[in-house]
């Protein structure tokens, strides 16, 4: 069971123009840039209390990224859920009938495990599981 949510997804063309927005918006600087090569992505964190923003720009015009904002322009891309036990949680949601993007969790951002969970199946938001990784 999901225990909070973790972080909002924001897809933005330009991350230089959209860190600068973000930082006047919440009046704190993004505390990590990190690529996630293997989404083509490059993502910029901000925490407002105990709730993460996460900017999401595309390295590459295939990126699922850049693929979403083709289709729907910038905005929230997805809603990021922290489980104690992300393998458990996949496999309760699948034993539920819901549609899974990840049947397995692999490397994101920020030192998580993610996995999404498909938006025709939960309302058409998209959701993501993340779990902090184990050392």
């Amino acid at each position: 069971m999901p225990k909070k949510l973790e972080h909002i997804g924001i897809a933005v063309k330009d991350l230089g123009k959209s860190e600068v927005l973000f930082e006047k918006l919440l009046n704190t600087s993004s505390y990590k840039r990190e690529e996630v090569a293997s989404e083509g992505v490059i993502t910029s964190f901000f925490r407002i209390g105990e709730i993460k923003i996460e900017l999401l720009a595309a390295t590459n015009p295939d990126s699922p990224i850049a693929k979403f904002i083709d289709k729907k322009g910038e905005g929230i891309h997805h809603l990021a859920f922290e489980s104690d036990s992300i393998n458990d949680e996949l496999e309760h949601l699948n034993n539920e009938g819901i549609e899974l993007i990840h049947q397995q969790p692999k490397d994101g951002a920020d030192n998580k495990e993610i996995a999404f969970l498909h938006p025709k199946s939960t309302g058409g938001v998209l959701w993501e599981l993340c779990q902090e990784k184990k050392a």
